[in-house]
């Protein structure tokens, strides 16, 4: 556009302002004032307190002031006169346009009291800008075959102002083959023609050069140019032409945006424009084609601006024309062939047709538990895809096709493992290769291959006598690696019956803990042992289960007083003893049998005597063996007839004892005859049964320490040469201080009561020793005590009790005649079996001596 050109009006144009400041449009009711646009701040608009009827003195204290911010940036009021000015320069071309009316509302507030006042000031046109051309150089090609008459249609001018200061007339240099011809159109805009006025030869004159003006209407006239260059134009008669009909390129895939595919070149013999090329692609080019690849129209270079895939297209034809600018234009054609190239850019897919998941566990080796597809976007090489698999996994893969199936080849244990992350590699044959990896967790599901199994091989179980019903006895706990149903356990006992009784009367088992409890109180005396089968299965399909064996054993509690055999109660002539009046000091009066029907310390008995004995000094009653002697020989001042009252206390804790009443008659000749074997028993048939039972204990243990002192001694005679010392040497170390381990064994019955129990105690110190043993005379009748199996599991109670049995021993060798020597140290380990004969509580002791040297 044109520089436009300050200018000021004149004189006579103020006054006019001035005057149409004063004028009011009466139709509307407001104030309308007028003011040329530029004017200058302070320029006064109009008189708007005298206008609205204010009083100028009146203004400060009514406050008057405009309304909007708008209004306050062009005007202003002026409070000293009451007058609206221009606050800043007004362009009406920025403001309103091309409008041909311009008008701002203006608002005036006047408050104490509030009152609000519309306003109009029309804002005139000044001619401030001259006409101008888009194009200051305009061209125009008319062919040299033009007629004469042809009208041209050439750029109108723009003017920014209005009305009468708009373009209003066009002037064309003087030449003798172009005139002008101004064409008015209905909103009064202006549009010159060219108008040919003599026909043009190219071969003469070439280009012909043309000053088009554009005036205005304004006061001064304000004018714009533009150089019209008319070219002559040759007539066209060869179209362009190509180097080749058909091109064939190639380029890889993925090549960057913006590189160089082609260069087309095409000639036109033609002059001038008619030789001019034009290049673009044909009418039937796809618009996908035109998006990936740009053609110069200049040049004919193509280039690349879209992305190119093999896998969406590996093939392109382009069709190119090449047009002259001649009238006619005329245009030639090639076709370009475009191979697009394949790269290794898509990396292999791996697709999940199927899986079993899960897998059970006792799956048969070569199953198909997984399908999968592979393929590569790629072709060629680049496309041929092979699929891998994580090593040290129970399975492989095999392929046909492009398809894989993935099979087991080992046995899968859920135990072990209970669920697999498989890792595929999908690998393809490209440069460099491309590789996916997908993960697949593949569950096992179990199935019922375990037993359930105990934490023990067996359980022992101790339980004292008397117990209340429902007492815990032991919790039996098994598990089973399985899951599930698989792993339910549920426990029972094996069989209905225990010892030809219902398992119910005895025992009971929770079948989901295990818990085994009793079902009544036991007794020793007629229950020591009692073996439980116990079977646990689980709830698999098909079901599997295990057994165990529990042991219970009863353990004995003092509960049974003892019961005295000899002397029997409320018979005359067991209870009265004669003794004659000479016998000596040591006289022995009679031996009490007694037995308890508890075991270990509970059936150790003891012998004293009572105060309310006639004369407690008299008689002196052995602790251990219940002998009744005499300590003093007879006086005459004793009486004739004694009451001797024995306490029998058994060791229980607490103890309970019995009394027995001995009547002995003073006379001055009794018979020689003493209690025997007999006298203890009631019954004939137990009378002969004993006896055989002592006679046969008593010759196998003469026989067996015969074969063994023969041994010994043979075994002694042999190591004198190589040892210095004696491999039997004697000494006085007391017996309870070698045997320091025990071994003990049970035995059972088919019934479940104890037959016997073995216990193997053993000499610790590395010398060789053993033990012989001396019996006072008549000890075949006196030393054998009856008492009941000990408790089976206390090892360290047995060893205690033994030590004692040997204290006692050696206390009632003290007793006995001096002539009895004490248990010594040998090279023996003694084997104590007691056997118990029947439910009477008989039992009978045997005493083995068993050679460790």
């Amino acid at each position: 556009m044109e520089p436009q050109l300050s200018w000021q009006p004149p004189f006579k144009w103020q006054v006019l302002g001035l005057f149409l400041l004063f004028s009011r449009a009466l139709v509307t009711g407001q104030i309308h004032y007028s003011m040329v646009e530029e004017s200058e701040l302070g320029t006064i608009v109009g008189k708007v307190a005298q206008d609205l009827g204010l009083a100028v003195a009146d203004l400060s204290s009514r406050r008057l002031r405009l309304g909007s911010e708008e209004n306050k940036r062009y005007f202003a009021v002026n409070l000293a006169n009451g007058a609206l000015i221009v606050n800043e320069k007004i362009d009406r071309e920025t403001l309103c346009g091309a409008s041909s009316v311009c008008l701002l509302p203006v608002q005036v507030v006047i408050e104490n009291p509030l009152e609000l006042f519309h306003l109009e000031v029309e804002i005139l046109d000044l001619n401030d800008n001259s006409p101008g051309f888009l194009t200051p150089r305009l061209v125009l090609r008319i062919a040299e075959s033009a007629t004469t008459g042809s009208r041209f249609p050439l750029e109108s001018a723009h003017d920014a102002d209005v009305g009468s200061n708009a373009v209003s007339a066009y002037q064309l240099s003087p030449n003798p083959h172009f005139s002008l011809n101004i064409k008015n159109v209905k909103d009064g805009k202006l549009l010159p023609e060219l108008v040919l006025e003599q026909p043009l030869d190219r071969e003469q004159q070439a280009e012909h050069q043309l000053i088009l003006t554009a005036c205005d209407g304004g006061e001064p006239v304000l004018s714009g140019t533009a150089q019209l260059t008319i070219v002559v134009l040759d007539n066209n008669d060869n179209e362009p032409a190509f180097d080749l009909p058909v091109y064939k390129i190639s380029l890889l895939e993925n090549i960057p945006v913006g590189s160089l595919l082609f260069k087309l070149n095409a000639t036109d013999p033609d002059a001038g424009s008619n030789g001019e090329i034009q290049y673009s692609f044909g009418i039937h080019t796809p618009d996908s084609i035109q998006k990936l690849f740009g053609l110069d129209p200049h040049t004919g270079e193509i280039h690349v601006q879209g992305v190119v895939d093999f896998e969406e297209s590996h093939f392109y034809e382009l069709h190119v024309r090449a047009r002259d600018k001649g009238i006619p234009q005329m245009e030639g054609h090639c076709v370009i062939h475009v191979e697009v190239e394949d790269e290794n850019d898509h990396p292999p897919e791996v697709l999940l047709t199927s899986l079993v998941n899960p897998v059970p566990e006792n799956t048969p080796l070569e199953t198909v538990v997984g399908l999968f597809n592979v393929r590569d976007q790629d072709s060629g090489a680049n496309g041929k895809v092979s699929l891998q698999i994580s090593p040290n996994l129970p399975f492989k893969i095999k392929s046909f096709d492009n398809h894989y199936s993935l099979i087991t080849f080992e046995k899968l244990d859920r135990e072990t493992v209970s669920q697999y992350t498989i890792k595929l590699t999908a690998q393809d044959s490209g440069s460099p290769p491309l590789i996916t990896d997908v993960t697949v967790l593949l569950n096992i599901s179990d199935v019922n291959d375990n037993a359930p199994y105990f934490s023990q091989h067996s359980y022992n179980s101790f339980l004292k006598e008397n117990n209340p019903p429902g007492s815990l006895l032991c919790t039996v706990v098994a598990s089973d690696p399985d899951e599930g149903d698989n792993s339910r356990l549920t426990y029972s006992v094996a069989g209905s019956q225990i010892q030809d009784a219902p398992v119910s009367s005895f025992i009971y088992i929770n079948p989901d803990n295990g818990n085994i409890y009793a079902q009544h109180s036991f007794d020793y005396e007629m229950l020591q042992v009692l073996q439980i089968p116990v079977i646990v299965h689980d709830a698999g399909s098909p079901q599997l289960s295990s057994s165990v064996t529990v042991y219970l054993f009863i353990l004995d509690q003092n509960d049974n007083a003892p019961v005295v055999l000899y002397p029997v109660t409320g018979q005359e002539l067991s209870a009265l003893q004669r003794i004659p009046q000479s016998a000596p000091a040591g006289y022995v009066v009679t031996k009490i049998t007694a037995v308890d029907a508890d075991s270990g310390h509970n059936a150790w008995l003891s012998y004293s005597l009572l105060p309310q004995s006639t004369d407690p000094s008299l008689f002196r009653v052995a602790p251990y063996t219940g002998e009744i002697w005499t300590v003093r020989d007879f006086q005459e001042t004793d009486l004739p007839a004694q009451k001797i009252l024995v306490l029998v206390k058994d060791n229980g804790e607490p103890p309970l004892s019995t009394t027995v009443t001995i009547l002995v008659s003073l006379e001055d000749k009794v018979p020689e005859e003493g209690p025997q074997s007999h006298d203890f028993l009631t019954h004939p048939k137990e009378k002969s049964d004993l006896t055989l039972y002592l006679i046969i204990a008593l010759v196998a243990i003469s026989i067996v320490s015969l074969v063994t002192f023969i041994i010994l001694s043979a075994k002694c005679f042999w190591n004198k040469k190589d040892r210095d010392s004696s491999c039997c040497s004697l000494s006085d170390t007391p017996a309870r201080d070698v045997f320091k381990q025990s071994s003990p064994k049970l035995q059972l019955n088919s019934d479940g009561t104890l037959k016997y129990m073995e216990v193997t105690l053993r000499p610790t110190d590395s010398q060789s020793q053993c033990y012989r043993a001396s019996y006072s005379p008549g000890s075949d009748r006196s030393d054998f005590t009856f008492m009941r199996p000990v408790d089976y599991p206390q090892s360290s109670t047995l060893t205690r009790e033994f030590d004692s049995f040997l204290s006692r021993t050696d206390t009632l060798n003290h007793s006995r005649q001096p002539g009895v020597s004490r248990l010594k140290t040998a090279g023996y380990a003694v084997l104590f079996r007691t056997v118990a004969t029947s439910r009477r509580g008989l039992v009978r002791v045997l005493l083995s001596w068993e050679a460790v040297c």
